[in-house]
């Protein structure tokens, strides 16, 4: 009974049973960063409308975002390795704050001073999800890893379905009032739920501070960690990792683009606050799938699930693309549902019996989330050249190679690897 991380919990007073707990507190570390990186969704937009951007330049707002994931990821696997899992978790719920906070002086400096508040909220959530993800796996059987982490994402979805409705209503102009708002008052629509959401993630801190959670350490603590050591010789941890960078490319793009792709004449024409709610549907329906998903992978192979769900995506995509009006937008915003176990599926079949080498995979893993900063990148480009609706091309390239590595390793879990 080898598990995905080649790890021990050891308990502080905790039952066999004594899992549910952290769990329940690990999900609620989900919930808060679906919340924060949703939000993007709506400021995107709105950033635009303020600086007059175009595609490009809107997307350096997911650039700095996701940047910070391939630059924080490793030294934070470091400072887990040296001060642990919960205190690791602290750390990021606190740089996460004063990263909130800088919102507040970003609204009335510039674009710039949001990049940097972007930047340093992001460096906050890489650290959470260096520490979360492993922690999730760990605690159970290995068959089960994918269903279980496919578990905490559901409330991971709930943040992201619910922040750009949130958004919409709260900054969004169309949302707060009918009255036509200067540049200035726009951009200081930014202010409170910012400052909110820092206060409420400095609580949140100060929580997992003082509950007693169980320390995970690993069997060969001591081994060398460099890259060097022949981690990325796995195969498919390098497959992985570059679906984790297209998964996550893709989706955020898809995500990044839908405001405006709403607002298109061919397709819904609505107003950005209106176009807010319909984001959320798109990310309500990751959580839906992963509720199913949940289910579905304990007694399907996470491979096949993965291949299936791919295969939609990439129908779907296309027929938003080539098609217009409803049909179009109902299925774009209906990729959202079979985005569901994308990413706990392809992390675990990723880090699935590496033994020692998890954390360095983790991280590796984490790095790869650098997608989110690229990919919509060159959507953007795409859109500027091409058009809005061509663009979306990018994102169905994305779910191609996903589809191949689902089916790839389709058989990888033996069932018998049960506790």
């Amino acid at each position: 009974m080898e598990h995905v991380a080649s790890a021990t919990v050891r308990s502080h007073g905790h039952t066999e049973g004594g899992n549910t707990v952290p769990l329940v507190i690990i999900t609620l570390l989900f919930f808060m960063w679906g919340l924060l990186t949703s939000l993007n969704d709506v400021l995107i937009p709105h950033l635009k409308s303020i600086y007059t951007l175009n595609y490009v330049q809107a997307m350096l707002v997911q650039f700095c975002f996701f940047g910070a994931y391939f630059i924080v990821s490793l030294p934070a696997g470091m400072l887990i390795k040296k001060i642990g899992y919960q205190r690791g978790a602290v750390s990021g719920l606190v740089l996460a704050a004063a990263g909130c906070a800088l919102f507040f002086p970003a609204s009335v400096s510039g674009y710039a001073l949001f990049l940097l508040a972007f930047f340093v909220l992001a460096s906050g959530i890489t650290i959470l999800q260096v520490a979360a993800n492993p922690f999730v796996t760990v605690l159970g059987a290995p068959a089960t890893a994918s269903s279980r982490l496919t578990l905490t994402q559901a409330f991971n979805s709930l943040g992201t379905t619910i922040a750009p409705a949130l958004g919409g209503m709260l900054i969004l102009s169309e949302g707060v009032t009918s009255v036509v708002r200067t540049k200035a008052e726009e951009a200081a629509a930014v202010q409170g739920p910012y400052l909110a959401l820092a206060a409420a993630l400095l609580a949140l801190a100060m929580l997992f501070a003082l509950v007693r959670l169980p320390k995970i350490s690993h069997a060969d603590d001591d081994v060398a960690t460099s890259v060097e050591t022949g981690v990325l010789a796995h195969r498919h941890l390098l497959l992985g990792a570059i679906g984790i960078f297209l998964y996550v490319g893709g989706e955020v793009s898809i995500g990044s683009f839908l405001i405006n792709f709403l607002g298109d004449a061919n397709v819904a024409s609505l107003p950005a606050g209106a176009a807010a709610h319909y984001v959320s549907y798109y990310w309500g329906g990751a959580m839906i799938g992963r509720f199913i998903g949940f289910a579905v992978m304990r007694y399907v192979s996470p491979g096949k699930a993965l291949a299936f769900n791919s295969a939609a995506s990439i129908i779907l995509i296309l027929t938003a693309i080539f098609g217009s009006g409803q049909l179009a937008m109902w299925s774009i915003i209906a990729v959202g549902l079979f985005n569901s176990i994308m990413f706990p599926t392809i992390f675990s079949m990723a880090l699935h019996k590496l033994g020692k080498q998890t954390g360095q995979g983790s991280g590796i893993l984490c790095m790869a989330i650098v997608g989110g900063a690229l990919v919509p990148f060159a959507q953007g480009l795409l859109a500027d050249t091409i058009g809005l609706q061509w663009s979306f091309f990018v994102p169905a390239a994305c779910y191609t190679f996903i589809l191949y590595f689902g089916l790839k390793y389709a058989g990888m879990y033996n069932n018998k690897e049960t506790v």
